[in-house]
């Protein structure tokens, strides 16, 4: 595929190098030669205001692909073949998709003023998906079938990549056990807690499982592995191995046997990566630190993170992550709505927009997470299913990645828990029944030319 503008610009050549990874089986190519788009007998795209002869297909571009700076822009959204579109004009395709993806993509709006929440965050609520109802929808998939769509039209003999419906299920593991190897102190400290509160039970509870008579409630390690052999499934587990517990970091000491141990068995069966831990976020030194200690476990470099309460704001964030040696990054999702934060459910390659440049981290999006339809939405199990399913079919019938959060601690089918163990064993049977067109077995990865 050829590409005819006049201004080859670094945003215009990420979007359509994401693009062409996406739906073909090359790399498509920009030209600013209008001679050698006009003479070309290859299928073309002319990405310009001009009106150029021959047999292509014509895409009017707005200004934001030509531009070097982050501005408010002027979106107004409307339906075209059922889906939501902007930056409309009188292209064949009805708007400018390579300038809308971007917008998207890039997380453009993200880098605008906003008002975060009690964690630093960009919230789902000043997201342009959720105001005009497409958080749900991985937008951009669906553009990118009807452009396919658009280009047979023109080129019926043009061949496209065969894409695959993959589930991805993936793991936080904030804290491995609820009682067990917690030390002596910690525990005293939450029995003598449980007793001023009048939690018997807990005490109870507690006092079983350190006793040896019950299995630690957060120990759901074997049941994932049996529910991951049914379902052919190959996830991703994120251990968090805080030096020092604080507010919002609760794990055991990664220099713990037991802890050392959890992960190394892990590390055996599926894929590992870091879960930086909260404090991280404000010292560079600290996620470098965590990252050494995971890989020292497991023997291998970790080139796999997602943020400890998906706390990312944009450049830094990645740039932080980048610097310490991370290469695919999992936390593109929003804790307050289940949905599709950057609108695609593909992975894409990060955007550094102020420094205007493509950079080597690849985003894996997720759009479902177990503790936002819990403690956000306060759904209950089977309203969570429903949407779970939703969000699978979306996903399944643009053949993305269907990526999801679960934290062990959730499945332990206990106080505000119950249920949600259940739910996800429904999801998978779902997964299995033959509602899917296929099953993951990789981590999604992606190779840069």
């Amino acid at each position: 595929m050829l590409i005819f503008s006049e201004n080859i610009t670094p945003r215009l050549q990420y979007i359509i190098h994401f693009f062409s990874l996406e739906i073909s089986n090359e790399e498509w190519r920009i030209s600013s030669d209008a001679e050698e788009f006009i003479t070309s007998l290859q299928p073309k795209i002319n990405y310009s205001n001009q009106r150029l002869n021959g047999n292509c297909l014509h895409v009017i571009p707005h200004t934001i692909l030509f531009e070097n700076i982050i501005a408010e822009q002027n979106i107004q959204c409307t339906k075209n073949n059922g889906l939501t579109i902007f930056f409309q004009n009188e292209s064949e395709t009805g708007f400018d998709i390579f300038a809308a993806g971007f917008y998207l993509l890039s997380r453009y709006e993200e880098y605008l003023p906003f008002t975060p929440d009690k964690h630093g965050r960009f919230p789902y609520q000043s997201s342009l998906a959720y105001r005009e109802g497409f958080l749900k929808k991985p937008l951009i998939n669906y553009w990118l079938q009807q452009l396919k769509s658009q280009i047979l039209l023109k080129f019926p003999d043009y061949t496209f990549k065969e894409s695959r419906f993959q589930f991805l299920p993936t793991y936080d593991i904030d804290m491995a056990w609820s009682y067990r190897h917690k030390g002596f102190l910690r525990n005293s400290a939450n029995v003598v807690l449980d007793l001023l509160t009048i939690r018997f039970r807990e005490v109870a509870h507690r006092l079983k499982v350190l006793s040896g008579m019950q299995k630690d409630p957060f120990d759901v390690f074997e049941w994932l592995d049996e529910l991951h052999e049914i379902g052919e499934l190959n996830p991703l587990y994120f251990f968090l191995v805080a030096e020092s517990v604080s507010k919002f970091d609760k794990n055991i000491s990664p220099k713990h046997p037991a802890m050392r141990s959890v992960i190394e068995r892990h590390s055996k069966k599926y894929s590992i990566g870091l879960h930086p831990s909260y404090r991280s976020n404000e010292d560079e030194n600290v996620l470098i630190s965590e990252k050494g200690i995971l890989s020292e476990i497991i023997r291998e470099d970790i080139q796999s993170s997602r943020q400890h309460y998906l706390k990312m704001n944009l450049p830094e964030t990645y740039r932080r992550l980048l610097s310490a040696g991370i290469r695919k990054d999992f936390t593109m999702g929003y804790a307050g709505s289940n949905g599709f934060r950057a609108s695609v459910a593909s992975s894409f390659f990060w955007y550094d927009l102020k420094n205007e440049k493509e950079t080597d981290l690849l985003i894996t999006p997720f759009c479902f997470m177990e503790a936002t339809s819990v403690f956000y939405k306060k759904d209950t199990p089977e309203q969570a299913l429903v949407e779970l399913k939703q969000l699978y079919d979306e996903v399944k019938t643009v053949n993305g990645i269907f990526s999801t959060i679960w934290h062990n601690n959730s499945l332990t089918d206990e106080d505000i828990f119950k249920g949600w163990k259940e739910a996800y064993d429904r999801l998978i049977v779902y997964h299995t029944s033959g509602s899917n067109g296929g099953i993951a077995n990789n981590t999604p990865t992606i190779k840069k030319p």
